[in-house]
């Protein structure tokens, strides 16, 4: 079979019910290894925005609600039920009875409170705290029931409490180890316990023993049906493709799109995709820095950057080229917005820097009051932003801006983005909603990181909070609407392609159908079989 007729069939038999995960099978003595490209600069929940980290914690942790693979369908989690009051504001949660955290101890309301409230809590250095909504308070009125609060309604909360940022930790032992936990231990919940992190190499779970309480969309709901996982760290796509044909590595999403065609054709791989997936890899500009406060430098870098030539040369063909911060098939998408600003034409762009009083100098750089249009430009050192990134310097030069391009390992760079000291990014993000993809990256309160382009706009804040506080759909579409158009008329970012997310898995291990949340495809792991 073809890699389409492969994909295309596996999507009909999810469709239609007819796939799912491996029957279980007598419990495995060995690790599945899975591989990947970057590792995360923690694992903690309530402390990492990383996909990298993702993986780890969704398979280590729970959360009170699921997501299905249609990325829409919410099923129970560690909660096996709940009510909303009328007004919106008020969440009940019964938990199960059943659950225990790796260390033994039993989860109840109070823990669950606890995990919450130290993410929330003001004076603690929390990520991504809007999709919490605004919380009034957390109550654990008896053992099996949490009662979460709000001060004003919030339309996407049990969606967002599927995302790894909701995962139940042991807040006592978060407490006791501070900067250490999710480096040194993490105790959680979920399908696998963890075991131990050597930063840029590996990261080693093992199977929770007790563990029956996983997602009712998923056969197996545990234990897991293998002894652990290990997931190892192999930046250099060739080195990872080898381990990957020679069975060294049973599965990795890492896929360089230049050797599908070549994965394809050996019998030993399987090529599979999610049924839903979203992630959109993008050019962000910090426009608080002197050279980026004027808006036409921004649209002629936007203008400048090919990104169909990107789409066919870094990624094969196995990627549209964007022209919005979010693919048009995503929940709530603005259908009229104005795409020229995201057109590749050259031309236009030298026009605005010629306009803004940028004049190209002897060495074909533009100078404006002496001053060099050099631009610091951060990167991840892994295959395919390099390639994106060193593609952008190219066309950016042609129209006379020096980008300066720096590297950095992805435990070293999300520091770095938390600082002032650059002009241009290069990132990735995976997304839902256009609520959901907003509500991260454009409130003033989320500067430095990762509102890292610093826009600070109390119109953008208002539409959102509208959205949010939306009761019907309607309402909800036209505010986010309204706040699409504002982000994208201010040229925040160049969005350079929609990635499509291949899985390939070797022939030691049994047939699986890859989840899309956060694009962390193993999700927890149940699935994972060997042969």
């Amino acid at each position: 079979m073809t890699t389409m007729t492969r994909l295309l069939a596996g999507a009909a038999f999810v469709a239609l019910g007819c796939l799912s995960a491996p029957a279980p099978s007598a419990a495995s003595d060995e690790n599945v290894v899975l591989l990947r490209s970057a590792d995360a600069d923690r694992y903690d929940p309530h402390r990492s925005t990383a996909l990298a980290a993702a993986e780890i914690l969704y398979m280590i942790g729970d959360t009170l609600v699921t997501l299905d693979r249609d990325l829409q369908t919410i099923h129970p989690g560690l909660a096996e039920s709940w009510t909303v009051s009328e007004d919106g504001l008020t969440y009940t949660f019964k938990l199960r009875d059943d659950v225990s955290f790796c260390d033994g101890k039993k989860l109840d309301a109070a823990a669950a409170k606890a995990s919450i409230e130290r993410w929330i809590a003001a004076d603690f250095p929390g990520v991504s705290k809007w999709k919490a909504g605004k919380v009034a308070g957390l109550d654990a009125p008896d053992p099996g029931t949490l009662v979460y609060t709000l001060l004003e309604p919030y339309s996407e909360l049990l969606y967002q409490m599927t995302q790894f940022n909701f995962v139940i930790v042991d807040a006592e032992q978060a407490k006791a180890l501070g900067d250490d936990f999710g480096v040194k231990a993490i105790n959680g919940t979920g399908p696998f316990c963890f075991e131990s992190w050597e930063p840029r190499n590996r990261t080693v779970l093992k199977r929770h023993e007790g563990y029956t309480w996983g997602p009712e969309f998923q056969e197996n709901r545990g234990p897991a049906k293998v002894a652990g996982v290990t997931w190892l760290i192999s930046p250099e796509d060739t080195t990872r493709l080898a381990a990957l044909r020679l069975g060294q590595g049973h599965a990795s999403y890492n896929i360089p799109t230049w050797s599908l065609a070549e994965l394809d054709a050996d019998p030993s791989i399987t090529l599979v995709q999610p049924p839903v997936n979203f992630r959109t890899n993008y050019i962000g500009m910090k426009i608080t820095r002197p050279s980026l406060t004027d808006i036409r430098v921004r649209k002629a870098i936007s203008l400048a950057i090919d990104q169909t030539a990107m789409a066919e040369g870094v990624f094969f063909g196995a990627a549209e080229p964007a022209t919005a911060y979010f693919s048009d098939k995503t929940l709530d998408f603005n259908p009229k917005l104005d795409l020229t600003v995201f057109d590749h034409i050259p031309a236009a762009a030298d026009a605005l820097l010629d306009e803004a009083g940028w004049k190209r100098g002897d060495d074909g750089i533009r100078v404006k009051d002496g001053q060099r249009l050099e631009l610091v430009f951060y990167s991840f050192t892994t295959p395919a932003f390099r390639q994106m990134a060193e593609a952008v310097q190219a066309d950016l030069k042609k129209v006379g801006i020096d980008a300066r391009l720096e590297v950095f390992d992805s435990t070293i760079i999300w520091g770095k983005l938390k600082t002032q000291d650059y002009d241009l990014y290069i990132m990735n993000y995976p997304y839902i909603s256009a609520g959901d993809a907003m509500n991260l990256y454009f409130p003033a309160k989320n500067m430095p990181s990762p509102n890292r382009m610093n826009w600070d706009d109390p119109q953008t804040d208002a539409l959102l909070d509208a959205g949010n506080r939306a009761r019907n759909d309607t309402d909800r579409k036209a505010a986010f609407a309204d706040a699409q158009k504002r982000i994208h008329d201010a040229v925040l970012w160049k969005p350079l392609v929609h990635e499509k997310l291949y899985v390939a898995y070797h022939g030691s291990l049994a047939p699986f159908v890859p989840h899309g949340i956060t694009g962390a495809a193993f999700y927890n792991g149940l699935d994972l079989d060997l042969k």
